[in-house]
C-alpha cells in the first residue's frame, strides 16, 4: 500500500479525516521551511504537501504567489526540494508529496526527478496541470520508483474523466473544491461534497478536499465527507506572519482530533 493511503487510512481507523497540510518548500528561506514543515507535522498534521516553487504558478492564490516569488528571487534551485523532502522525512516519519506543475518533473526528467524524490524519501507527487491522458511517461516513472502520485478532480470533472482520475490516482484523489486559484475563503464551496462523491462513484478509495479551507468549522465541515481535508494558504500565511511557531499554532487549532 502507498505510504500516504496509509496515513489516510491510520486517520480513518482513529475515526476521523486525515489532516494534509501544504507549504512552500524553501519559503521563507530552507531552514526555516523545513522547521515549519516539522512543526506542522507534530501538530497535527498526516501528509504533508510542499510546494515547489514555479514561475508561473497559474493556480495558485496571491498569499502562495508571494510566497513562492520569495523563493525564485532569491536562487532557489530544485535541488533544495530534495533536502528539504530528506530532512522532513528524517524527522518525522509523515507521508511527504512535492506539490508540483508538470513542466519542473518534465525539464528534469519524469524518472529522474521520481528516482531522486524516491531516494529522498518522499512519498509521491500532485501534479495539478497533468491530466492522466497525458500522463504515460510520469506514471511509468511512479511505477517503477513506488511513488504514489495524485491527479485533481473538479466540479466540471466528467463521469468518464472522473473515472480515468480515479484509475491513475495512487494515494488519494485530489477533490478540487472550487473553480479558480488556491486562497483562504469565509465558505467552503457546496460543490466539494458533490466532487466527492462524484470521485467515490468513478471509483476512488481516497479522495482529499483542498482550495479554501482556513478555519476549524471548515476541517470539521469537510471531514463529515472526504477522507481528508487539505489546507494551504491559511498556513502560508501563518509562516509569512508568524514563522514555524505560528504554523504550529494554527495547525494544532485547526487539525486537533479532526
Amino acid at each position: 500500500m502507498s505510504r500516504t493511503a496509509a496515513a489516510i487510512d491510520a486517520a480513518k481507523a482513529q475515526g476521523r479525516a486525515a489532516s494534509v497540510g501544504y507549504l512552500p518548500a524553501g519559503y521563507p528561506d530552507k531552514e526555516t521551511s523545513i522547521a515549519a514543515a516539522i512543526a506542522l507535522v507534530d501538530n497535527g498534521a498526516d501528509v504533508l504537501e510542499l510546494g515547489i516553487p514555479y514561475s508561473d504558478p497559474v493556480m495558485d492564490g496571491p498569499v502562495i504567489q508571494q510566497a513562492t516569488a520569495e523563493v525564485l528571487a532569491r536562487g532557489f534551485r530544485i535541488s533544495e526540494v530534495f533536502d528539504i523532502v530528506q530532512a522532513v522525512t528524517d524527522a518525522t516519519g509523515a507521508a511527504v508529496l512535492v506539490m508540483t506543475y508538470y513542466n519542473l518533473i518534465d525539464r528534469m526528467g519524469a524518472d529522474t526527478f521520481a528516482r531522486r524524490l524516491a531516494e529522498a524519501g518522499g512519498a509521491g507527487a500532485i501534479t495539478p496541470d497533468l491530466i492522466p491522458d497525458e500522463a504515460e511517461e510520469w506514471i511509468a516513472a511512479t511505477d517503477a520508483h513506488g511513488l504514489d502520485r495524485v491527479f485533481l478532480s473538479a466540479p466540471t470533472s466528467s463521469p468518464e474523466r472522473a473515472a480515468r482520475i480515479a484509475s491513475s490516482s495512487r494515494g488519494f484523489v485530489y477533490g478540487v473544491s472550487l473553480m479558480g486559484v488556491t486562497g483562504a475563503r469565509s465558505d467552503v464551496s457546496d460543490a466539494a461534497e458533490r466532487v466527492v462523491s462524484a470521485a467515490k462513484a468513478a471509483g476512488a478509495q481516497r479522495v482529499c478536499v483542498g482550495l479554501g479551507v482556513s478555519t476549524r468549522a471548515h476541517v470539521e465541515e469537510i471531514g463529515a465527507y472526504a477522507d481528508g481535508v487539505i489546507v494551504g494558504t491559511a498556513l502560508v500565511a501563518a509562516l509569512r506572519d508568524g514563522g514555524p511557531d505560528a504554523v504550529g499554532r494554527l495547525a494544532s487549532e485547526l487539525f486537533a482530533n479532526s
